[in-house]
């Protein structure tokens, strides 16, 4: 009876053990791989080996990128913009006083399209004075998706910045009124009217302002090329150069900008490449 019992107990115990998850499984590596434009590439650069713990540097043409630590390996993180040409790639690293040049490669991806009615007539044929507004505000934007913050806590596990339905995937091909117009760089989160909008990661506010198409945006820098932006927001709640921890507000959902209805329009920038959110969370929280 005794050994009988001691059966009982250790199979309870595997089968304890069996339904928990492993540490792999709940730390997945994020974000996750997708050598396609719009993904980002993990490319393996180096051994971490000895005591010199310097990471190397690395650059895609003359951006620099975002290299971590893991698993005992340097690893390359490399945003691809959606107009990156599918074919070979090269990232050029120096580490150790040696520079070297890392070969990987880009596939194709078709990504749907969109078609959508907006009342605004002036947000799909903007005036002349609107249209120099914008010239200077896609100017802004540009620079501010090259900043570079040297850093060594760079939080590359996000979480989802609102609480509502997702609405909007990365990539898709937007037609508005009929005519086309830039894919979507982002992605869509429907939440109600004045609910909080929450940083993704710790980091560093870079930037606020009220945009002709994004409305009020707020900028948050995480280091080393890697920036998240949160758009059409109702009301912000930070300044330029707070320190935000993950989940902190921001500020609140609202349809400033270029928008059909309440909504967070959530951007990840990499190495100056807008690059698909849904890469940096666990794929259980997008499969809703």
């Amino acid at each position: 009876m005794k050994f009988c019992g001691r059966v009982a107990l250790f199979f309870t115990a595997m089968l304890f053990a069996l339904a928990q998850p492993t540490a792999a499984m709940q730390e997945a590596p994020l974000p996750r791989s997708s050598h396609v434009p719009g993904g980002v590439a993990r490319i393996v650069v180096a051994p971490v080996t000895g005591e010199r713990k310097a990471p190397p540097q690395a650059w895609l043409g003359d951006q620099r990128v975002l290299v971590i630590e893991e698993g005992g390996q340097w690893l390359a993180i490399v945003g691809l913009a959606l107009d990156t040409a599918p074919g070979p790639q090269e990232l050029r690293v120096h580490h150790l006083g040696d520079t070297r040049r890392l070969p990987f490669t880009v596939d194709t991806k078709q990504y749907p399209e969109q078609r959508i009615t907006l009342k605004d007539t002036g947000k799909v044929q903007p005036s002349d004075t609107d249209l120099a507004r914008i010239a200077l505000e896609i100017a802004e934007i540009k620079k501010l998706k090259t900043h570079w913050r040297d850093t060594d806590d760079t939080d590359t596990r996000f979480a989802l910045p609102a609480k509502g339905r997702l609405s909007g995937r990365f990539g898709v091909r937007r037609f508005f009124n009929g005519e086309a117009r830039s894919p979507h760089a982002g992605f869509d989160i429907a939440a109600p009217h004045g609910s909080a909008v929450t940083a993704t990661a710790r980091g560093v506010v870079l930037n606020v302002g009220d945009y002709f198409f994004n409305g009020k945006t707020v900028f948050v820098d995480h280091g080393n090329g890697l920036i998240s932006m949160y758009c059409h927001l109702d009301r912000i709640d930070v300044a330029v150069g707070d320190t935000v921890n993950k989940s902190q507000r921001l500020g609140l959902v609202g349809m400033t900008g270029r928008a059909t209805g309440p909504h967070l329009h959530w951007s990840v920038i990499l190495n100056s490449a807008m690059v698909d959110p849904a890469l940096f969370v666990p794929a259980s929280a997008m499969a809703r």
